[in-house]
């Protein structure tokens, strides 16, 4: 009776995950194996101030020339991928990347960082728009929120060990090991693309084009009004990567690795939890934009909650309701950007979605910086709170609309 239990709890967990292609899994693999090295940016930071020596100023702006080669990024990404594909953007990427990160940890000047890190995301940012384009391809339209939220599950889990491996390398080795890990595993992912992945239905793809009109994303105006409300959110999720770290270590005395084992919580929740409410919320059929809304209600109250005083307890329940704010309002929010793509456009859709939070690391963490050095921390995440309101008004103002 026991064992009969336990396999139908079984088969009830992996239900979710049933009727994804074989190309999904191994692209949350390359994922998985990618996030799980990442270790640079969210330590980026603590890096820049506690081994450099640079101000919070000095610290801002190079966060924004980060965003900005983000922009540039994505941008050359979705155009890329439209042009000569997903599969061979995906690993280009992916290689270049490993490369840079390698060179860029002997550079120590503020203007070459600068210059650095600028270069570092926008071959790692071409990535992001192409992995979107195959995601498409590699799923059907009743499993596409199920194979987006695989993804992030693989990011997430990766995203929860590089962390917490990385504040115990820092603490136990140095801040350039990071780069070192970092690099490897950018390698190692572009390999796993090219020897289990391939462009899937390109000739399917120009045989559509020819038949459907195409539509820019810069004049679908419901899109350009989702897409400033993403950037909203993004702009204050930035925050938990940029001003909360510093927050964490100014503010409550926590070192690297309890900096990284907060960050991996959030990581380890959606791993846990993500996947069966994305199903639960597919089967309920409830609209996108509802449950982007609910997502960044969470999000403000997560901002709020840090300035019911300074305790890492506050903290932890802050980092909790950002993480279920996120696990309801990004992949749904990603759902809704490749349904409204249309056929050949996809790249370009998927680049601008993209680039939504790319503007959003150019302005969040460079603000977020610099209000917090001149009205503390306190103020800023007053800030943050009434920023995720508005974006939750607009996403209100565009449901109805749609509605209508």
């Amino acid at each position: 009776m026991d064992k009969v239990y336990l396999w139908e709890m079984l088969k009830k967990i992996l239900k979710p995950y049933q009727g994804l292609s074989k190309e999904v899994w191994f692209m949350a693999l390359t994922m998985f194996v990618n996030r799980a090295g990442a270790m640079v940016v969210p330590f980026l930071s603590l890096y820049l101030t506690n081994f450099l020596d640079f101000s919070l100023e000095k610290v801002g702006w190079i966060m924004s020339c980060y965003g900005l080669g983000s922009v540039a990024g994505v941008f050359i990404g979705g155009k890329l991928a439209d042009r000569i594909g997903y599969y061979k953007v995906m690993y280009t990427s992916l290689l270049c990347t490993g490369l840079v990160f390698f060179s860029i940890q002997f550079i120590t000047d503020f203007y070459s960082l600068c210059i650095g890190v600028f270069s570092l995301t926008i071959v790692a940012d071409m990535f992001r728009p192409a992995v979107w384009v195959a995601l498409d391809d590699y799923s059907e339209a009743d499993n596409r929120t199920r194979s987006v939220t695989l993804i992030r599950l693989a990011i997430n889990l990766g995203f929860s060990m590089g962390p917490a491996l990385g504040g115990l390398l820092i603490t136990y080795v140095s801040y350039r090991s990071l780069f070192w890990v970092d690099g490897l595993t950018c390698l190692f992912a572009g390999l796993i693309i090219i020897r289990f992945l391939s462009q899937k239905s390109q000739v399917k793809q120009e045989h559509k084009d020819s038949i459907l009109p195409k539509l820019s994303p810069y004049k679908d105006g419901r899109y350009l009004i989702f897409w400033f409300a993403m950037f909203l959110i993004g702009f204050t999720f930035m925050q938990y990567f940029s001003t909360i770290p510093l927050y964490y270590s100014q503010r409550l005395g926590m070192n690297e690795d309890k900096i990284g084992l907060m960050l991996a919580v959030n990581g380890l929740l959606i791993f846990l939890t993500e996947m069966p409410i994305v199903h639960a919320l597919e089967k309920g059929k409830i609209e996108s934009l509802k449950i982007v809304i609910g997502g960044i209600i969470l999000l403000m109250f997560s901002f709020l909650v840090l300035n019911l005083g300074p305790w890492i307890g506050l903290a932890l329940i802050g980092m909790i309701f950002m993480t279920f704010g996120e696990m309801l309002g990004f992949p749904f929010s990603n759902s809704y950007a490749l349904n409204r793509s249309k056929l050949g456009n996809q790249g370009a859709y998927m680049a601008l979605y993209s680039m939504s939070f790319s503007v959003a690391h150019i302005l969040g963490p460079n603000i977020g910086m610099q209000f917090s050095a001149k009205f503390g921390f306190e103020t800023t995440w007053y800030l943050m709170a009434g920023i995720c309101l508005i974006a939750c008004l607009i996403l209100l103002g565009l449901h109805r609309k749609e509605s209508s």
